[in-house]
């Protein structure tokens, strides 16, 4: 169970964000535009060892002509995480916890594992903000052939203009090699492509207050 402390972190996720959202290839502000960024939505996965804190963060960007929303997955973790150094964001003093290391979560092992659990039934989306509280308004629905027991990653992390799409195996010895896409501009529509086994929905609040929902992340692949 993952426990929410309230207390402080410096520098905050938002000021982190802010600094790192601009280097995405999916970020839609100009060049040399800083973004303005809010909290709008989200929720925690429990990591099942206690150690790593999981959780899909959206954030909304009003420094252009209209608001962007984000979805930002992140982990966070008491020592640098070997081999995803590209997916550091940076590390933060947390008033309890003491230094953190701050990961895009698509590049975390953990974070992975436990979005393909998700989707398959095997864990319960949390509460964002209160500590063991199941958020009822994350939403699974399973499609075509399912997401199976066992899958893993991250293999390849690739971004798109949209998204992230993460290979999934089991271990990428046997079976396909799937597709995680976790969506990084969030619309309030169903998710599209071909062979989707599964998909998790979850809302968020644009920056007038007006509710919106979409998809967070699918998995797709055949099984043949």
């Amino acid at each position: 169970m993952a426990v929410i402390h309230r207390t402080t972190m410096f520098p905050g996720k938002l000021e982190l964000l802010s600094g790192w959202l601009p280097s995405r290839p999916w970020y839609r502000g100009g060049e040399g535009s800083v973004p303005l960024l809010a909290k709008a939505g989200g929720f925690r996965l429990d990591d099942p060892e206690g150690e790593v804190g999981v959780e899909f963060m959206v954030v909304t960007d009003d420094s252009g002509d209209a608001p962007v929303a984000y979805l930002v997955p992140l982990t966070y973790r008491g020592a640098p995480l070997k081999g995803a150094e590209e997916g550091l964001i940076g590390t933060s003093e947390h008033g309890v916890l003491g230094r953190r290391w701050i990961y895009d979560g698509v590049h975390d092992l953990v974070l992975v594992e436990q979005l393909l659990a998700l989707l398959a039934g095997r864990t319960t989306a949390q509460d964002q903000d209160a500590s063991d509280a199941p958020d009822p308004t994350v939403e699974v629905r399973t499609e075509g052939e399912g997401v199976a027991v066992g899958l893993t990653g991250p293999g390849r992390v690739a971004d798109t203009a949209g998204a992230t799409v993460v290979a999934v195996g089991r271990g990428f010895e046997e079976g396909p090699v799937l597709h995680l896409t976790v969506s990084r501009v969030l619309r309030p529509e169903p998710a599209a492509g071909d062979d989707v086994r599964g998909q998790l929905l979850a809302g968020w609040s644009a920056p007038d207050g007006t509710g919106e929902r979409g998809v967070f992340a699918f998995l797709s692949g055949s099984g043949r």
